[in-house]
């Protein structure tokens, strides 16, 4: 069967909507980034008004500087948190995640910190994971000054910063780092290989795909591509213990070059005693609900990690 057959009907035609190839991203990562930039100006320009402040700070982090930007809805203090990855293959994306931070901040009522890891191929998978972690804790020390519940943290992210938040969790459990109520795993980047169906089959040239995403992980991991060695916190596919994570939320659509290693470890958790919801969506492609946004089945993909995260941050 061909790829487009897969698809829901109303995200079929979005699949052509994108102004490049994804192949762009591992050719030329700094002309795929000024592509992203001018894309998510454009649309942050065509988003309705909202009370939520965006403020951009600098941080402490393990090589120097750290950017986050800061997503304050107008809620009352002490407002529930998450600490947020952003996609885009560990090669592109930027801190100012406008399209999920700023609904998320506003529908869920909660203090979002969107942190600027280190890309690739400039920086490999440990300073993305340490700056994260730099981030989460320095969410917890700063505490009173963001408003924030530091008992109702969450982390997330979509994509790359979906595997991302999950090599995180099991970093900060290593690590004795500070508890982490809730992950919000967005259709997660979590295996290396892509030894799946899912990940055999996806290959359209138009979405994130088996190819491109291979080239990826070669520039994320550096020396440990292809070998045994690869790191948990990197691949969390890798991870042998899942045991002591914190509850966890994972969807993910049918279409998606991912959907069978997200399966996978979202059965792992559970088995491990992690309590974990995992919800599939049929005829979903990769991010497409992001890309065709009025999509039936985009607005329940939307809708409901939504609701997920706001049920997890609830007041206790």
């Amino acid at each position: 069967m061909e790829f487009v057959a897969t698809l829901d009907p109303e995200l079929a035609p979005g699949v052509e909507q994108f102004p490049a190839e994804p192949a762009v991203i591992a050719e030329n990562p700094a002309a795929a980034r000024e592509i992203e930039r001018q894309m998510a100006q454009a649309a942050f320009a065509a988003m309705p008004p909202t009370d939520v402040k965006i403020e951009t700070q600098t941080i402490a982090g393990p090589d120097g500087d750290l950017k986050v930007v800061i997503y304050q809805p107008p809620n009352p203090a002490p407002r529930p948190a998450m600490l947020w990855m952003h996609g885009g293959g560990h090669i592109i994306g930027m801190a100012e995640d406008h399209a999920i931070c700023l609904p998320l901040a506003e529908t869920v009522g909660c203090t979002i910190v969107s942190v600027e890891y280190p890309l690739s191929p400039e920086a490999t998978y440990m300073a993305a994971i340490e700056a994260s972690f730099a981030a989460l804790n320095w969410m917890v020390d700063q505490a009173d000054e963001l408003g924030i519940d530091a008992a109702r943290l969450a982390i997330g992210g979509g994509s790359a910063g979906g595997g991302l938040a999950a090599g995180l969790a099991l970093y900060n459990r290593d690590n004795n780092g500070p508890e982490i109520a809730f992950q919000l795993l967005i259709y997660p980047m979590l295996d290396d290989t892509h030894d799946t169906p899912s990940g055999h089959f996806v290959t359209h040239p138009k979405v994130w795909n088996r190819d491109v995403s291979l080239k990826a992980w070669q520039m994320y991991l550096g020396d440990e591509y292809g070998t045994d060695h690869v790191s948990p916190y990197a691949a969390p596919s890798r991870a042998t213990d899942l045991t002591g994570l914190p509850p966890a939320y994972l969807t993910v659509g049918t279409a998606d070059l991912f959907r069978d290693e997200d399966i996978d470890y979202a059965q792992r958790l559970m088995a491990a005693g992690v309590p974990t919801e995992l919800e599939v969506f049929y005829g979903m492609f990769h991010a497409g609900e992001l890309t065709v946004p009025t999509a039936a089945v985009s607005q329940r993909m939307i809708s409901n990690y939504t609701k997920a995260l706001k049920r997890a941050l609830a007041q206790k």
